[in-house]
């Protein structure tokens, strides 16, 4: 065992990203008070109950869980994971807001489980590529296994509809494909397929197709669709050098949009200005750099493929997260890991890291 974190160094970067976003968070929330039917005391309680404890608690329980043990629950998990996903279309259960179907209502909180549905994804990716990694190059064992194991999930994902979890997590599985060496014939296959099914919902999902043209000309639309990016830009902007200070964001109250949830690196920019801003791209950049060390220094190619995979959806999620509030790219509702309101995704980064950790924990050995 390396120590009793599994990585001092990673969960050092971990918990100052985790602590540093409740701070964030807090200030975030503040802004609502300014703007009617807002109930600040649910938003972080539902914060700290649903997310920040139970993932605390997770992140423990996985640590420390036998490898062997884990090995055996991801199968069993990656069914459950589909059927709680599936169940956001069953009426009364799942939860249709703004056109889309992503959440289960349990009592006084909702969840969404597309959350664990992309680490029981990478748990079970990373399992059939440890498996399978010498047969790859043969069709029936490479693409057709990543069809089926990537493929039935995204299918229900784009149903319900989210394009966004889809994009991040057919961007890590292939990501994982290539790390395990699989041909350029199949990537080849991947992203003409992965195009032209991105093509076909732009067709029959317009709204996809306005979120492209926003992203393109936001000045065009900069009172109806392009606002929220306006309003990011103008945060950002006012941030300055080294920002207003803590808690002193202007655009939070009443001028930006979802301003706890995708749009809260714009608050923190503001209040913390450029070098806050780079600050934070470093702490992300840290944590895919330590979690890709795991991955390479890992006792078994599980261990490599899994600790990659997980990595990866945490680190695309956040930076596909701030290209778009620096309007790099459109608009995708993802939220900021570790720091975005949100239970579940909480919840789920957490855990992530805690299986990340085990992994360090047992790289000591060497490779099987």
């Amino acid at each position: 065992m390396r120590s009793l974190a599994g990585d001092r160094l990673f969960f050092l970067i971990v918990s100052i990203l985790v602590v540093g976003g409740a701070a964030v968070f807090l200030s975030a929330a503040l802004g609502l008070l300014a703007r009617q039917n807002a109930d600040l005391g649910h938003l972080a309680l539902t914060q700290l109950v649903l997310g920040l404890i139970p993932g605390v608690i997770a992140l423990a329980i996985l640590r420390f869980t036998p490898p062997p043990l884990l090995m055996r629950g991801i199968l069993p998990f990656y069914i459950f994971s589909l059927l709680l996903t599936c169940l956001v279309f069953v009426p009364h259960i799942g939860v249709h807001t703004n056109g889309a179907s992503r959440w289960l209502d349990i009592g006084p909180v909702t969840v969404q489980p597309a959350e664990f549905l992309k680490i029981s994804v990478v748990l079970m990716f990373a399992a059939y590529l440890a498996k399978m990694k010498s047969k790859l190059s043969n069709m029936r064992y490479g693409l057709l296994g990543f069809g089926v194991i990537v493929g039935i999930p995204s299918l229900i994902l784009i149903m319900q509809p989210n394009t966004s979890t889809t994009l991040v997590l057919g961007a890590t599985t292939a990501a994982m494909y290539f790390i395990a060496g699989a041909p350029w014939r199949d990537f080849v296959i991947i992203l003409v397929i992965a195009l032209m099914g991105l093509a076909a919902l732009i067709a029959i999902r317009p709204y996809l197709l306005h979120r492209i043209e926003t992203f393109l000309n936001p000045s065009d639309n900069s009172l109806t669709s392009g606002y929220q990016i306006q309003q990011s830009l103008i945060a950002i902007g006012s941030g300055g050098l080294l920002g207003r200070g803590y808690g002193q964001s202007v655009q939070k109250f009443n001028y930006l949009p979802e301003a706890v949830d995708d749009a809260i690196f714009a608050v923190y920019a503001e209040e913390f200005g450029f070098v806050g801003a780079i600050v934070l791209i470093l702490l992300f950049l840290a944590f895919a750099s330590r979690g890709f060390m795991i991955a390479a220094e890992a006792s078994n190619a599980f261990g490599t493929f899994a600790a990659a995979g997980l990595t990866l959806v945490i680190t695309i999620s956040a930076f596909l997260n701030i290209g778009a509030m620096l309007s790099l790219f459109p608009l995708t509702g993802l939220p900021l890991p570790f720091i975005s309101h949100g239970g579940t995704a909480l919840l789920a980064a957490l855990a992530s890291v805690g299986l990340i950790l085990n992994i360090a924990a047992h790289r000591a050995k060497k490779r099987s």
